[in-house]
């Protein structure tokens, strides 16, 4: 399944977390180590860059972090990122440089990458985001199936499917994905490389690269510009 491969979703060059992805076909292989790379990584970092706030928690000193937000352990925050009010990350959670983490967000075994922004009353957990990935008002990853199976990924076009072993397994998000406002992306959603999600969708399979979810019967090919 191509299209959900790591080296076809992100460029590694734009996260902290690119060790984590060496010798990984597919990113969710990556979820059930997040915490302990954190851990490992961390106690790394540069101290006159970073601080350990508490313990496990390391946040960049030109990043922004309000006071009521919640940091739990292990997390990172890198540079200049930005943590607002009421966040409340739940711990194993990366924030890429420049990434924006926004008012009642919630985070919880996530990697960000760069400049990545949930900005308003999201939930992203058991997820990846690539570099400016984007997540609109509202919009949240579902982790867990209703009936509590393991997660499948589908691709929509080919039908081909991949059973991950996982029971929590949120949304895999491309470099420069768009998500529109009040979307849920189902458990086992990839979405490919500048990719568009109308607002109040709800998405679940493989959505290729350079394509934009309108709805599940009409997943359409951008035009190049």
């Amino acid at each position: 399944m191509e299209s959900a491969k790591i080296a076809n979703l992100y460029d590694l060059d734009k996260t902290i977390a690119a060790e984590l992805f060496k010798g990984k076909t597919y990113p969710w292989e990556l979820l059930s180590q997040i915490g302990e790379f954190i851990v490992s990584l961390g106690e790394t970092l540069d101290t006159s860059v970073y601080e350990e706030r508490a313990e496990h928690v390391w946040v960049a000193k030109n990043a922004r972090v309000f006071e009521s937000a919640y940091l739990g352990a292990p997390c990172i925050i890198d540079e200049n990122a930005e943590v607002r009010q009421c966040a409340f990350i739940r711990g194993n959670a990366i924030v890429g440089k420049g990434a924006v983490v926004g008012n009642s967000t919630e985070l919880k075994n996530v990697i960000l990458f760069d400049h990545v922004q949930v900005p308003h009353y999201n939930y992203v957990g058991d997820s990846i985001l690539g570099c400016r990935a984007h997540m609109g008002a509202g919009s949240i990853t579902s982790n867990v199936k209703s009936d509590k199976t393991l997660v499948t990924v589908k691709d929509v076009l080919s039908g081909e499917t991949i059973e991950t072993g996982l029971k929590k397994f949120g949304a895999m998000l491309g470099d420069y994905v768009e998500v529109g406002c009040n979307s849920v992306l189902n458990p086992g959603t990839v979405i490919g490389r500048n990719s568009n999600v109308y607002p109040l969708s709800s998405v679940r399979g493989v959505i290729p690269a350079q394509h934009i979810f309108k709805d599940a019967q009409h997943i359409v090919k951008k035009e190049l510009q």
